[in-house]
């Protein structure tokens, strides 16, 4: 038998965004079914309890959807999200970058591997709660800010490719947080007031260090010196998978000024520190450069960009180089740009692409007295 309506396979995370996406979708007169992904093993699950990704989560989407009428689905995606989300982290700090898992998360489960599960379920998109707006042309998908300038989460759905964006639909991109929890209200759903989550979903407590430890053991962390940036030494450390660039909090004391962290050498496991000015930065370069609006892809051009999510974004001049790199030269120098990090560029509140910050051998401020410090280390 023909289907009337187009199918879309909604993620629900148990929160109050995902379930007001699932009635809105309904009213817009799509067949909505929902699906929670369970992301870890069961001896493993407790560590996430009040997560999206813990067993209240299933619990509360489960209660909306019987509450909405639309069916329920779990899916175990804890081997996937360990091989790709959860080594990544982990990875990603034994190298001396700061991991942004929340877009890894998007591009390779949400928007990835759970389209096996829509195709299964004979679905035609997969929709989520996120605040920003995809819209569908007739060749391609173009990828907006949400309108709600607190919530808007373009920046993690970045890395996403036209044929992603093309399948996906995010309801929420055109309200305003308060709308939506008047709708959960209205409709009587009990998730209505529940708080939103504002660390890594898997990381108890925001704590990466201790999360760290118990994943990786003592034994897998790097241990090093400290150094400052005139080559000074200062301290040793327990391993440099437990320090990000910007750092404070932690560092040694004995300097007449504050300390950050403005450098990591993961080859020979050194940290650099310095002070404020030493964090500033004025040009950079990203790889693995993904291009939504490809007719921009090989043009130099003034965007703006966002070096991390919470940054509000500053004038760039973004040039665009060979094997999926980039350079972006900031027209006002911004402090602790961090690799690993992910840079977004926007015209307005158009997502042009984004890529991921890299250590370049050009480009930062601190360099000169950083590699005078790597030098007197390697005479030592």
């Amino acid at each position: 038998m023909e289907r009337n309506k187009q199918r879309v396979l909604l993620g629900m995370s148990g929160g109050v965004d995902s379930s007001v996406a699932g009635y809105l979708l309904r009213e817009q007169g799509y067949e909505v079914v929902g699906v929670t992904m369970k992301v870890w093993p069961q001896d493993c699950i407790s560590r996430a309890e009040d997560k999206c990704c813990g067993p209240q989560a299933v619990v509360d989407a489960r209660g909306v959807a019987h509450s909405l009428g639309i069916p329920h689905y779990v899916v175990d995606e804890a081997d996937q999200f360990e091989k790709t989300v959860i080594n990544y982290f982990a990875s990603e700090y034994q190298a001396g970058r700061t991991p942004n898992p929340c877009v890894m998360c998007n591009e390779k489960l949400k928007f990835g591997n759970l389209w096996d599960k829509a195709q299964a379920l004979d679905c035609d998109y997969i929709a989520t709660g996120h605040y920003a707006i995809i819209e569908h042309h007739a060749a391609r998908a173009a990828l907006r800010k949400g309108v709600d300038p607190r919530k808007d989460q373009s920046y993690f759905l970045f890395s996403l490719r036209q044929p992603q964006l093309r399948r996906a639909l995010t309801p929420l991109g055109k309200m305003l947080k308060p709308q939506i929890r008047e709708i959960a209200h209205s409709l009587g759903l009990k998730v209505a007031d529940k708080i939103d989550s504002q660390e890594i979903c898997f990381v108890p407590g925001n704590d990466y260090k201790a999360f760290l430890r118990g994943h990786l053991g003592e034994s897998k962390f790097h241990r090093g010196k400290i150094y400052d940036v005139g080559g000074n030494f200062v301290a040793e450390h327990e391993g440099v998978e437990l320090f990000t660039i910007g750092q404070r909090k932690g560092l040694p004391g004995g300097s007449a000024k504050p300390r950050y962290v403005v450098d990591l050498d993961p080859e020979t496991n050194c940290v650099i520190v310095g002070d404020v000015d030493d964090l500033i930065v004025a040009e950079f370069e990203v790889d693995r450069v993904n291009w939504i609006e490809l007719n921009r892809s090989n043009q130099v051009a003034d965007v703006t960009v966002k070096i991390r999510y919470s940054h509000p974004g500053t004038a760039a001049t973004l040039t665009p180089l060979a094997n999926g790199r980039a350079r972006i030269r900031l027209h006002v120098p911004q402090k602790a740009v961090t690799p690993g990090q992910a840079a977004v560029f926007y015209d307005g509140d158009i997502v042009l692409g984004g890529g991921w910050i890299c250590r370049s051998a050009t480009g930062w401020d601190s360099l000169p007295r950083t590699e005078r410090a790597r030098a007197d280390l390697t005479n030592a």
